[in-house]
């Protein structure tokens, strides 16, 4: 994405309201993400979910549900209705915004009846070793869809299109228990974590069967027809067993007759599992950058203490920068959630001009750094707490500015010193000016960087941090500077 310096967008996070108005929000806010330099949407699922109007959208029920049956005691979804989500695609289009479905494959909940079936009991954390004989138990696994009924599609899930469930309505006390049916395996080519990560939650799809496989095919037919969307974001993917995506892609994009970008969230701080994924998923496959998110968020803690010259150490942008999405946080990693991992918010925008203003990388920005957010939600502890998270949007938008104007042309890096790193981008002959950008997570600080420019070249901070210009010298140094904990991205004049 770098040869046009693309940026995507996370337009919702776990706490947006529900009350069914994000998907006009979407259309009215159009224009002013376009204006600012946003180049794609990633959208919530869209779907309907088990938990009605307060499923974020990850709770799959019914895939053809976009908001427009009663089912789970709603029409609507957590963000509005069917109509509104194709006018927020077709609004967002129509301002040259590409628009990314997210897509939630993995697992199915909220079954409209039971089934009783054979199942050999493993524990919750271990899918090597049984806890148990094989047994019948009551799996909710019957997806008859009565209030759709036979409407975009007629096909009905049953035990034997899943390959397990983690919940024995025979048993329901017991909570450290999944499930594999009889005459199944755990999908293989997924995350060796708990010996296969292939189950994560309810009643987990079996991607070795013919029938699901075609089922999800037409389903992708049906959606890509509906909506239009220009790519995806697949949920889970570590869940799944890595050959289907690609196979899933090219049947979508021979149907759809273009190109449908693709992120998977593969959530691991471990490189290699990166690596094999998107070896595996081949090249027309990104993921997301957890581990340079991890950077980020040890960085913001460290109170100044961190080496700033490996803070791309062990990305994925550093070694895969064609592959790579990087974001500073999600919906996931936000306070109160199941991976949280919060990057402190003295520290989010010299991460957000990290993956804005240099290089490499197709960078994502989210929700509650642009708008902000206020929730409350109990925490790990079992206490209520009050979170707010501020609004960098000033900031973003100087760094979206920087990004599309200067942003341009060879990157040298002066990462020569543990507090401050900065780097400089030599401009293009159809973007000529230069850039220099200047962080610290310490005291404030001077650099001195090479520009390639004449003489008397003057700079200023685009951010205002610093009000005096800088003046290169006959050699096309200038001695940059920033304030403690700060960023500031020097413009040519």
């Amino acid at each position: 994405m770098s040869e046009y310096n693309a940026v995507m967008m996370q337009f919702f996070h776990w706490y947006s309201p529900a009350d069914g108005s994000l998907w006009d929000e979407v259309a009215s806010k159009a224009g002013e993400l376009a204006a600012a330099g946003v180049d794609a949407l990633w959208l919530p699922p869209a779907s309907k979910g088990t938990n009605g109007t307060a499923d974020v959208g990850y709770g799959v029920y019914d895939l053809y549900d976009l908001g427009e049956f009663n089912q789970k005691g709603t029409v609507r979804t957590k963000y509005g209705t069917r109509d509104g989500y194709l006018k927020a695609i077709k609004a967002l289009q129509g301002k040259g915004i590409r628009v990314y479905a997210d897509i939630v494959l993995n697992h199915r909940l909220g079954a409209d009846e039971f089934e009783t079936v054979k199942a050999t009991p493993f524990p919750i954390d271990d899918r090597r070793t049984p806890k148990g004989e094989p047994r019948e138990i009551r799996a909710a696994t019957s997806f008859t869809f009565p209030g759709r009924g036979k409407t975009h599609s007629d096909f009905e899930w049953h035990w034997w299109h899943f390959d397990g469930c983690d919940y024995d309505h025979n048993n329901p006390d017991d909570r450290s228990t999944v499930y594999l049916f009889d005459g199944k395996k755990w999908d293989d080519q997924v995350s060796l974590e708990m010996g296969s990560f292939a189950f994560l939650m309810g009643a987990d799809l079996d991607f070795e069967s013919q029938e699901v496989n075609d089922e999800l095919n037409r389903w992708g037919r049906w959606f890509v027809d509906t909506t239009g969307v220009d790519g995806f974001r697949f949920d889970a993917v570590k869940h799944i067993s890595a050959p289907i995506f690609p196979a899933w892609l090219e049947h979508m994009e021979t149907h759809a007759g273009k190109k449908l970008f693709t992120v998977a969230e593969y959530w691991s701080g471990n490189l290699a599992e990166l690596h094999w994924f998107l070896d595996t998923a081949g090249p027309r496959f990104t993921a997301f950058d957890v581990p340079l998110h991890y950077n980020f968020y040890a960085a913001s803690r460290a109170g100044g203490h961190y080496d700033m010259r490996r803070l791309f150490d062990g990305s994925l942008v550093k070694e895969r920068p064609v592959q790579a999405v990087t974001f500073v946080s999600n919906h996931d990693s936000q306070p109160l959630q199941s991976l949280e991992s919060v990057v402190e918010p003295w520290f989010v925008p010299l991460a957000y001009a990290a993956i804005l203003l240099r290089r490499d990388g197709y960078p994502c920005l989210f929700y509650p750094d642009y708008y902000g957010a206020e929730y409350e939600d109990a925490g790990r502890d079992g206490q209520r707490h009050k979170i707010v998270l501020p609004s960098h949007r000033v900031l973003i938008d100087t760094f979206l500015k920087a990004r599309k104007e200067y942003g341009h042309g060879e990157q040298v890096d002066y990462f020569d010193h543990w507090n401050r790193i900065g780097w400089v981008r030599m401009g293009t002959p159809e973007h000529p000016k230069a850039l220099a950008v200047l962080m610290s997570d310490g005291p404030e600080g001077t650099k001195w960087m090479g520009t390639g420019r004449p003489a008397g070249t003057r700079f200023r901070d685009l951010t205002g941090h610093v009000p005096e210009p800088v003046a290169v010298n006959n050699e096309g140094f200038g001695e940059f500077k920033c304030r403690g904990g700060s960023v500031s991205v020097w413009v040519q004049e």
